[in-house]
């Protein structure tokens, strides 16, 4: 069966920010795997990318670089989660089904982040260790 694409929320349900908000403070079996991944999305600074697999990794869920994707995925439409923060591992923008590829790129561009063709500048590129 084909999904709508459209995300499903509890009525009552939580944003994406709240739940990386209560991640953050929550005990640690009690976290699901895309509240650790929007708490680490969230913090990606302005002006910087990271890859899916550097979010995961980051999420505590080393080599799930796709469920990172459709975590993203399903984000409901106008979250305030920086979900255009986050490319592919050769520093792409990943193709999807609805062609936010355009949109994505000019949120990035419009907070300084450089391309060379279709690639982002490694400059920009969030680097965890600092």
């Amino acid at each position: 069966m084909k999904s709508s694409g459209k995300s499903k929320r509890k009525a009552g349900g939580s944003t994406p920010q709240k739940q990386a908000a209560a991640a953050a403070n929550a005990p640690a079996d009690e976290v699901t795997p895309q509240q650790r991944i929007y708490s680490v999305v969230a913090m990606i600074p302005e002006g910087q990318v990271a890859t899916y697999g550097q979010i995961a990794a980051l999420a505590g869920m080393p080599r799930h670089a796709r469920l990172v994707g459709r975590t993203l995925r399903d984000l409901p439409k106008g979250t305030r989660l920086p979900w255009f923060r986050v490319v592919n591992a050769t520093l792409r923008i990943s193709t999807r089904a609805g062609g936010s590829e355009n949109t994505q790129r000019q949120r990035l561009e419009a907070e300084g982040v450089e391309f060379i063709g279709e690639r982002v500048a490694s400059a920009h590129r969030w680097d965890t260790a600092t």
